[in-house]
């Protein structure tokens, strides 16, 4: 009886382990597509500043001061989106052990940053020739 209670418990320890191990896989997961996010939401905010600093200081400061303040926002936002590319598909770093829940398909972000970056150099050149 008493190895009965035994083998019920190192059972219950070890599905106890198993479950612990898949939250972990998926709170790693979790954690890389906020910090993907993160790129992006950067990315994004950068974009959205330099567009907006060619309207906002027109007229306020010299010309060559709202280029190169614009240029190196939107070019700040096409190394955001990169980066989140680079961090989350290229080099995500140490996999963790399967989890429960399933990774981004990569391709899809490889695409989704891709047109994050058009569309930032379009603005870089619309920001050019104002």
């Amino acid at each position: 009886m008493k190895e009965k209670v035994v083998e019920g418990q190192q059972r219950q320890e070890l599905e106890t382990t198993d479950r612990r191990t898949t939250l972990a896989a998926d709170r790693t997961v979790f954690a890389a597509e906020r910090t993907y996010a993160a790129w992006v939401r950067t990315g994004l905010a950068a974009l959205a500043s330099g567009v907006g600093a060619r309207k906002l200081l027109e007229g306020h400061v010299p010309e060559w001061t709202i280029l190169l303040g614009g240029t190196v926002l939107v070019l700040l936002s096409a190394f955001s989106f990169g980066a989140g590319v680079w961090r989350q598909v290229l080099h995500p770093g140490s996999l963790p052990p399967e989890g429960d829940t399933k990774r981004i398909y990569p391709p899809i972000l490889i695409t989704v940053n891709a047109a994050l970056v058009i569309v930032a150099f379009s603005a870089l050149i619309g920001i050019w020739t104002g």
